[in-house]
């Protein structure tokens, strides 16, 4: 098989499992590693809902309220 290798790699999950409990045993988080991960994710999900939220409300105005 082409890839046999990485496919069994992917599919034993107990081993795949283990290798990651181990290296992150190895590599613990540092001080802010916390405080970073937490202000990435709002500067990703925060422009991301506040995207879904416009476009709702212009749906909303351009059904409901153009004609008032």
């Amino acid at each position: 098989m082409l890839f046999g290798k990485k496919i069994n790699r992917v599919l034993n999950i107990r081993k795949a499992e283990e290798r990651f409990d181990k290296e992150r045993e190895e590599l613990p988080l540092e001080k802010n590693d916390r405080l970073a991960m937490i202000l990435a994710a709002l500067a990703v999900f925060v422009p991301a809902f506040l995207g879904i939220v416009a476009v709702l409300l212009l749906v909303l105005y351009l059904f409901f309220f153009r004609y008032l």
